[in-house]
């Protein structure tokens, strides 16, 4: 292995995702000499095979929905189908310029890129393309790939998984989603919005089952409305193949068949046979094992984004990303506070959060310490010229901060960076009210909830 020992770079990122570019960008930023790592394309999942190709998806599946009820709102449209040749063309034009974006911001801060698979060989080193790069500091950040269950093979041909998914040449006919989380319900969403017959199985009793219960009940009445199908609390037994699909069985016995059995219970971290192990690199699961600033137990090593137990989101790869940089730099950071972390699910309607359930505050501050309160977005003017549905759930403490924020319509997403603001400042509800919101806008109907939850509802009854 070729030692080029006359140069050590201040940080060696193993890994081009989400977590591995922001410390890149940021590290360069400081001053640090960087060396980024990747096999494949800098962006990663997110850019590539996850958040920005999927959302592209669901836009255009919002497109055809509405051309299909134009009508109501007064517009004459027809509805001709959709040219799936067309959507990929359009999605990979998105990908495209923000991979090029990314490319011009990496060369502008001097990183040294290399293309390559890289494998850690000492705790302060990587090895890629026969050459041995070494750093004062080494990061991983080798991401996440789908991941299936015991007995159940991923083949690409009926059984796929999202990265699959994300290049299928036709709209299925008929899809059964094994997974009621993000990934499955916004490919349920965008596949029924193209035209597909869809049945989402979810083992636990819920959709998105990790949000707000009143969140997943408000979701799953709205798919029930869209004629998207799910099975609830009941897991996956086996899958077998029929003459022209596929046959899903649970362990209570039910039988679902449809053209391709999308695989979406989750994924997993990309660990094995990178060296993680043999240099002493603890580990659970396959995923590394960090403390709050992102250190592993090796002193030279950190890690970030999915390939760490925390939430997997690009924004949560960015954040730890940026703070493993400002941290080997010398700055004074601040560990990532996860309930604060916003979360959408952008199918349709969306689901968005920030903060912590009603259950899991009574369960911290006890059962008469918790006020909660709904505002309907049936009293929202924008929500209603939208044709939207949904609720925003505030969860307080009582006579205290809003420790939580629910929202469940279309556009959701888009008034979730005010809610983390709310929760991250540890806002009262009073203190909310005060703020005066523009009408008529959805971001109206948040500062509606604050003033029904301060005790002096406007666009609400008491």
């Amino acid at each position: 292995m070729a030692n080029d020992a006359s140069t050590v770079f201040d940080l060696v990122i193993l890994g081009g995702g989400s977590g591995g570019y922001a410390a890149a960008l940021r590290g360069a930023q400081l001053g640090l000499d960087v060396a980024l790592i990747e096999k494949d394309k800098v962006g990663g999942t997110c850019l590539h095979r996850g958040c920005i190709p999927t959302k592209a998806l669901l836009h255009a599946g919002e497109i055809a929905d509405q051309a299909r009820e134009s009508e109501q709102f007064g517009v004459k449209a027809s509805f001709e189908g959709i040219d799936i040749a067309g959507v990929h063309k359009y999605k990979d034009g998105v990908i495209a310029g923000l991979y090029k974006g990314l490319q011009g911001l990496v060369a502008s801060r001097k990183v040294t890129y290399i293309e390559g698979e890289g494998r850690l060989s000492s705790p302060t080193s990587v090895d890629v393309n026969g050459r041995r790069v070494q750093g004062r500091h080494v990061l991983l950040a080798t991401g996440s790939v789908p991941k299936s269950l015991p007995g159940l093979e991923i083949d690409g041909n009926r059984i796929i998984s999202s990265d699959h998914a994300l290049v299928l040449d036709r709209v299925p006919k008929s899809a059964i989603i094994l997974g009621g989380g993000v990934i499955g319900v916004e490919f349920a969403s965008a596949w029924k919005s193209f035209g597909s017959e869809v049945t989402v199985i979810e083992g636990l009793k819920h959709l998105v089952p990790v949000e707000d219960e009143n969140s997943s009940k408000l979701l799953e009445r709205a798919f029930r409305k869209r004629g998207i199908k799910f099975s609830l609390g009941t897991f996956f037994q086996k899958a077998e193949y029929t003459a022209d699909g596929v046959k899903v069985t649970l362990a209570d016995g039910k039988e679902f068949e449809a053209e391709v059995l999308l695989v979406a219970v989750g994924r997993g971290p990309v660990s094995a046979g990178l060296g993680y192990e043999e240099q002493g690199v603890a580990m659970d699961r396959g995923y590394v094992l960090v403390d709050e600033y992102m250190r592993t137990n090796v002193p030279t090593i950190s890690a970030v984004g999915d390939l760490v137990p925390t939430l997997q989101l690009a924004h949560v790869g960015f954040a730890e990303g940026i703070l493993v940089a400002e941290r080997l730099a010398g700055l004074k950071t601040v560990p990532i506070d996860y309930d604060g972390v916003p979360r959408v699910t952008y199918c349709h309607p969306e689901v968005a959060s920030v903060g912590i359930t009603e259950a899991k505050a009574k369960e911290i501050y006890g059962a008469d310490k918790v006020v909660a309160l709904k505002y309907n977005l049936a009293g929202n003017g924008k929500s209603k010229i939208l044709n939207t549905a949904g609720e925003i759930k505030l969860v307080q403490v009582k006579d205290g901060a809003v420790v939580g924020v629910h929202m469940v319509g279309d556009r959701m997403g888009e008034q979730v960076g005010e809610a983390q603001l709310i929760y991250n400042w540890e806002a009262l509800p009073a203190e909310v009210a005060q703020l005066v919101h523009a009408h008529p806008t959805q971001n109206e109907a948040l500062g509606e909830a604050h003033l029904a939850l301060a005790g002096k509802p406007l666009h609400s009854h008491d």
